[in-house]
């Protein structure tokens, strides 16, 4: 990446940072799913209101370092209106690309391309990947019909 590109993505995650989405409370809790990743002290709830299997809104109440709030604020931004199948492909192409196993995030998603840039360091991948996989637990959760559980999740599960 070029300085300039890297100087982009930097503001892109501290606005996260400084200003993240979803912080206001859901009305009604349909998913709820913590996290948390104790190689940094990261914690994080979210919690989700469907509406006829799409995501009308979301909480995301992250504890921890820049990179961790910044990508809960993304999936807090970019999850609302998607389907629960849409929701998990992007959970998935997030988790990839973060991983260096794809680059490829959609045009009209490119704040997540800046997440890109934790992959320089290793350690904090699993700040980025926190708020991911925190709801895709949920998600599986809400799906089994297990929606009175709150799964706590833990990036030491994640290889």
């Amino acid at each position: 990446m070029t300085n300039s590109l890297d100087e982009l993505y930097r503001e892109i995650i501290l606005d996260h940072y400084r200003s993240p989405r979803g912080k206001k409370p859901v009305d009604k809790v349909d998913i709820a799913s913590d996290g948390q990743n104790p190689s940094c002290g990261d914690e994080i709830a979210v919690q989700v209101t469907m509406d006829d299997g799409t995501v009308k809104d979301v909480h995301v109440d992250c504890k921890g370092c820049a990179i961790s709030i910044a990508s809960g604020s993304m999936l807090a931004e970019y999850t609302k209106g998607k389907s629960l199948g849409e929701v998990k492909q992007l959970a998935d192409t997030v988790k990839k690309m973060l991983k260096g196993e794809g680059d490829e995030i959609p045009p009209e998603l490119e704040d997540l391309d800046a997440l890109k840039g934790v992959r320089k360091f290793p350690v904090r991948i699993k700040c980025a990947l926190l708020a991911w996989m925190t709801l895709v637990e949920g998600l599986k959760n809400y799906e089994n019909g297990k929606t009175g559980q709150t799964p706590l999740v833990s990036t030491e599960d994640e290889s």
